[in-house]
């Protein structure tokens, strides 16, 4: 705090003005600065800044506050003039001197925060941290432990859109496994914020249904580092700051052969995944700010199989599935990144972006895979009790080129507590696809479909198209923040327009949500959002697979797809209290999405085959509920459980949506030893329903069965050989350049659980069909050390 006084004249009124910040000396808008004893008051602007008048005092006590920080209390004696009066306010869930949480953050929008503390320790198989704590928030489903991909809320991987420092970002489309899938975009090691939204959210983000996951990577405030390894692989992130210039520059590699050899189909994997990320910032002045974020990322999978065994039924009909192979698979995704931003501050309520971005993608998916399988009464041990025996052969050549190319302009400006968003922005789309996958199958010696006169296959798909389109968007909201005579109360509002060249689509969304933290009982909020959501498709939704006479299915762009269309309506409440002298929060809400224009589709592991038509309505509504705190001191956990029925009309009959999980239990853990305070234990559990799923090449409304429930418990032990510094204090010689130093040891699938991610189809010599599970990884140890500088 600075107080600084100008004496004046006549000392008959006091102008006070100031800045409010928070711990990291970042402005704090929308902060509340009022005079004791009197009715004036006013707020801080986008850059935390304020200023107000009052009649002259000898002492004058000034009171600011603002919704998640504590409530800070300046006396002014004898002030005259001019004074200064600059404000730092401690987060609620921070106290000086302690590292003890009081009370959570108030959370009045539908954007939550999530804490980072937890990223870098926490037992997570597929290396994506972000997306692997997301999977136990309530609402959120994923059913594969080596993909970074999810839903949300009854939507499909592909509602969710997933921003990179204000820059919408995408994922590889021809990915079908999460053997092949790799690194994701973010980097654990870079992130500063995560905002994530379950649905509600504000006219800013785009025409997405389901979610928003918001990533702001974070600057240095010196030189730092970090450097991980494990027996999966490695990571080392690098920064360095000065007064007007940081870098912050991160690389990561990955091999998870070892976890892969731990599923059924025996094989040689050869999985190499590489990423580099930089993220620049300069300012030449206080007037302006150049940023660049960049990224290169080169996935490559390589898969030999030998042979796979896999039982599977009933204690009483018991079976055998027995695969020999010959031949291999060779994938390769990449991917090329890079945003330009120019920001410029004509005022202190005022700031105008100039963004342009590029994303390319590269994907190659080929293979070659032939094999020998045998079905069998399992355990009868009698000769020639095969169910069925046959051969096949797949193969793939499929490429997939993709540009998206982005120019934007934004803007926010404070106005008498108002913060009003704008923007425009025009994106280039240019597609290049090449498919051709086919599969033959000779099952009780018969090539199948059967036909006397000629060799036919199974299956076949074929694609070639090119194209090119533009996309136009632009949006303005409105949030305000005031204190009424019930609380405190937040509004925000706004309008998104869009438009798509490719079907000369105009779509208008409007979007509002509440939130309220009542007087009477400041521990209570509560949330209420509406808004009518659009999934603009993107190339994946608008292939339509069309089957010829002679049983080939050639892929057709339908241009006459229309969004699909989600009106949404979510309310909830949290309740923040003590138990055992400790802080914990209590959230829950309930959500109805009315669905329409829906194009239906089937998932197949990490694929989604979508029909290319407007062809179904339906509903999506459920309730999620999170208890979040500290069940021991210093170290934060949850638990979050989820209800969910989601339904759609599929050629006249009501039929469940594929990503229908019908209840969600998700723990997160963390514990520190009384007797060893430098050992953390973490844990992370996730018990969800089982999906609905068909035969290939079939719908839901001609049947469909689930899957068993997912089930799965990781466990990590991390211990500190340097333990985190506390405020002020040093190390001596070259351990002074070391803020911490763990070492790790990861149990994934503790329990060893044989979790089905798909199926493999098999008609034995009665024509019937048997869905053989394709399993997911089994129990596996690894061991980890990260240092950080």
């Amino acid at each position: 705090m600075v107080v600084s006084m100008v004496a004046v004249a006549a000392p008959s009124r006091v102008k006070i003005q100031g800045k409010v910040t928070d711990e990291q000396d970042q402005p704090i808008e929308f902060a509340t600065v009022r005079i004791g004893g009197t009715a004036i008051g006013t707020s801080t602007g986008l850059d935390g800044t304020y200023q107000l008048s009052t009649a002259y005092s000898d002492t004058i006590k000034v009171h600011v506050a603002c919704i998640g920080f504590k409530e800070v209390t300046r006396t002014l004696i004898e002030p005259q003039g001019d004074v200064t009066l600059n404000v730092r306010l401690m987060d609620n869930s921070n106290v000086l001197g302690e590292l003890e949480v009081t009370e959570y953050r108030k959370e009045t929008s539908t954007m939550g925060k999530i804490s980072i503390d937890e990223l870098k320790r926490q037992p997570d198989v597929s290396g994506n941290g972000v997306e692997s704590l997301i999977t136990t928030m309530a609402g959120v489903n994923s059913s594969n432990e080596m993909s970074s991909q999810y839903s949300v809320r009854g939507g499909t991987f592909d509602e969710n859109s997933v921003y990179l420092n204000g820059v919408e970002v995408y994922r590889p489309q021809l990915i079908s496994s999460g053997q092949q899938e790799g690194l994701s975009i973010i980097n654990p090691d870079m992130v500063g914020a995560i905002g994530f939204s379950t649905g509600g959210f504000s006219a800013e983000y785009s025409d997405k249904m389901s979610s928003v996951l918001d990533i702001t990577y974070r600057q240095p405030e010196a030189f730092e580092g970090s450097v991980s390894a494990s027996l999966m692989g490695g990571s080392i992130a690098l920064g360095q700051s000065s007064k007007k210039f940081s870098q912050l520059h991160g690389v990561r590699y990955k091999s998870n052969s070892s976890l892969l050899s731990s599923m059924e189909t025996r094989g040689e994997y050869d999985p190499n995944f590489f990423d580099y990320q930089t993220n620049l910032i300069f300012s030449p002045s206080s007037r302006f700010k150049v940023s660049f974020l960049g990224n290169i990322a080169i996935n490559n999978y390589k898969f030999t199989p030998q042979d796979r065994t896999t039982n599977f039924g009933t204690s009483t009909d018991a079976k055998q599935f027995k695969v020999y192979f010959d031949g291999h698979e060779k994938d390769k995704f990449e991917t090329y990144f890079g945003a330009l931003s120019l920001q410029y501050f004509p005022s202190k309520s005022t700031v105008f972006t100039l963004l342009g971005s590029g994303y390319l993608t590269n994907e190659l998916v080929s293979y070659d895979i032939s094999g020998e399988y045998w079905l069998d009464q399992a355990g009868t041990g009698e000769v020639g009790g095969e169910l069925g025996v046959g051969r096949y052969m797949e193969h793939a050549r499929n490429r997939l080129k993709a540009s998206v190319m982005q120019l934007a302009l934004r803007g926010t400006t404070g106005v008498n507590g108002h913060s009003i968003a704008y923007g425009l922005s025009i994106a280039g789309e240019k597609i290049m696809d090449r498919t051709s996958e086919w599969e033959k199958r000779d099952s009780a010696g018969y090539s199948l479909p059967h036909d006397p006169n000629l060799v036919k296959v199974i299956y076949s798909l074929s694609s070639h198209h090119d194209v090119s389109s533009t996309r136009l968007s632009m949006f303005a909201m409105d949030t305000y923040k005031l204190q009424t005579g019930l609380g405190y109360l937040s509004i925000n509002g706004g309008l998104r327009l869009s438009y798509w060249s490719f079907n000369k689509e105009w779509l208008l969304s409007p979007r509002i949500s509440l939130g309220l933290v009542p007087d009477q009982n400041p521990r209570w909020t509560f949330r209420f959002a509406t808004g009518l959501y659009y999934q603009s498709p993107f190339y994946k939704e608008y292939r339509m697979p069309v089957v010829d006479v002679d049983g080939n299915t050639n892929i057709v762009l339908n241009t006459n797809i229309k969004s699909q269309r989600s009106l949404q309506f979510i309310a909830g409440s949290d309740y923040t209290f003590r138990a055992l002298n400790r802080p914990f929060k209590l959230t829950a809400e309930a959500y109805y999405k009315a669905l329409s224009n829906i194009i239906p589709y089937e998932i197949d592991n990490l694929k989604l085959v979508y029909s290319g038509l407007n062809e179904t309505n339906g509903f999506a509504a459920g309730l999620d509920f999170k208890l979040y705190g500290q069940f021991v001191p210093g170290s934060d956990s949850w638990i979050s459980f989820s209800l969910m029925k989601t339904q759609e009309t599929l050629n006249g009959v009501k039929v469940p949506r594929p990503s229908d999980q019908r209840y969600s239990f998700a723990l997160y853990f963390t514990d520190y030893f009384p007797k060893w305070p430098k050992l953390k234990f973490s844990l992370r559990g996730i018990f969800s329903d089982g999906l609905p799923v068909t035969a290939p090449r079939s719908s839901r409304d001609k049947g469909y069965f689930r899957t068993p429930a997912y089930k799965r418990v990781d466990i990590g032990l991390s211990y500190a050989l340097l333990s985190p510094l506390e405020q002020g204090a040093t190390r001596r010689g070259f351990l002074r350049h070391i803020k911490s130093a763990w070492i790790g040891l990861d149990c994934f699938n503790l329990l060893d659980i044989s979790n089905v991610s798909s199926y493999y189809w098999v008609t034995d010599v009665n024509e019937i069909q048997y869905a053989v599970p394709n399993y997911l990884t089994r129990r596996q140890l690894n061991v980890r050390l990260s240092v950080e500088f």
